[in-house]
């Protein structure tokens, strides 16, 4: 089977991409580079978790819905969640309606809230994973060695919906590899942006914060 389509400049793209424009536009513009800010990983984190049993595609059509409801996934305000947030959510047809991934949302904020305390950003930590290049041909694995050890560690933290296909996908989309099809037109950029991305790291304040509090 082809790996890759034709866009709608001719050239070539990630086969998975080609069922709605606004998959293009996801695959063309976002999937795959690097991200270092953790409002995005964050959402990334959830978002990937509501996927668990749908297709991307749903979650994609559901985003905007899903950013309003979770108050555009801030951490902060959505560790503070009540059983009242937990009702209004179960009751909005815009987003996914499954008490588990609402409640291990809000599980995952107060979960970020401790990393951030801990590492000083959620960056900071995941990054860490960061796998060696070209440890798989593209889009051949659904789980690595990285995303099972990613996971793994987010479960001993607490973290819920994070298993390791979960991760590698959440790893794919974010940039930790770049897991476009060696065909694909966006390979490139997204090569060259993961070239001059500046991997984070714990801040001097941070540093001299802990060495205050051992």
């Amino acid at each position: 089977m082809e790996t890759t389509i034709a866009g709608p400049d001719g050239k070539p793209r990630c086969r998975w991409c080609g069922s709605t424009p606004e998959m293009m536009h996801y695959h063309d513009t976002e999937w795959g580079y690097p991200v270092s800010d953790d409002r995005r990983l964050f959402e990334k984190l959830c978002l990937e978790g509501f996927q668990t049993g749908l297709s991307w595609r749903t979650i994609l059509d559901k985003r905007e819905h899903l950013r309003e409801a979770f108050h555009h996934f801030d951490f902060e305000k959505v560790a503070s969640y009540t059983g009242q947030d937990i009702d209004r959510l179960l009751n909005n047809k815009g987003i996914i309606r499954h008490r588990g991934k609402i409640e291990a949302v809000i599980n995952n904020a107060k979960r970020a809230q401790e990393l951030v305390r801990r590492e000083g950003s959620l960056a900071a930590f995941l990054w860490r994973y960061e796998p060696a290049a070209g440890l798989a041909k593209p889009q051949t694995v659904s789980v690595s060695e990285a995303s099972t050890a990613l996971s793994k560690d987010l479960k001993k933290l607490g973290w819920k919906f994070v298993g390791p296909t979960t991760m590698h996908a959440f790893m794919q989309s974010m940039g930790l590899i770049n897991d476009h099809v060696e065909d694909c037109a966006v390979r490139p950029p997204v090569e060259a942006a993961r070239a001059t991305f500046i991997r984070p790291g714990i801040s001097a304040g941070f540093i001299e914060l802990k060495k205050g509090h051992p």
